[in-house]
């Protein structure tokens, strides 16, 4: 049986659905392409063009498991409450918006963002959040 796990960087993160639907109604993109691989090279693109980001690794995993959710991504960092995020359209501004939060998310003791600094292309997006190994929140 192969391993279910790969290694990956232990730090800040958004991790990226690459299977994910395109939106409700598709599965793939114009040309053939899947949501969450269009988003996945966005993030990986918008990522390499600014510096601010050079502490947010991108990752992609296939499947999240939100798929009524399509496009979506995981926001997480060690000892911080994580975030998965979804619906969103798989390009440029959404990329951005999602790694302008995961700098902040970095940035924050605990994973907790106050509402007033999240960027305006992430509200709205917010599916669950997760625990870090160990603990709950409150």
């Amino acid at each position: 049986m192969p391993n279910l796990l790969v290694p990956a960087e232990d730090g800040a993160a958004v991790v990226a659905c690459s299977t994910c639907r395109a939106s409700t109604d598709a599965k793939d993109d114009a040309e053939g392409m899947r949501g969450g691989a269009r988003l996945v090279a966005a993030l990986q693109a918008v990522q390499a063009s600014d510096p601010r980001y050079a502490g947010i690794a991108v990752q992609a995993m296939p499947c999240l498991f939100a798929c009524q959710d399509f496009c979506t991504i995981h926001v997480r960092g060690p000892a911080k409450i994580g975030y998965v995020l979804g619906r969103f359209t798989p390009d440029e501004e959404a990329a951005r918006a999602i790694l302008d939060y995961a700098v902040l998310h970095a940035e924050s003791a605990e994973g907790q963002v106050p509402f007033r600094q999240w960027p305006a292309g992430i509200k709205g997006h917010f599916i669950t959040r997760t625990p870090p190994a160990g603990y709950v929140a409150q």
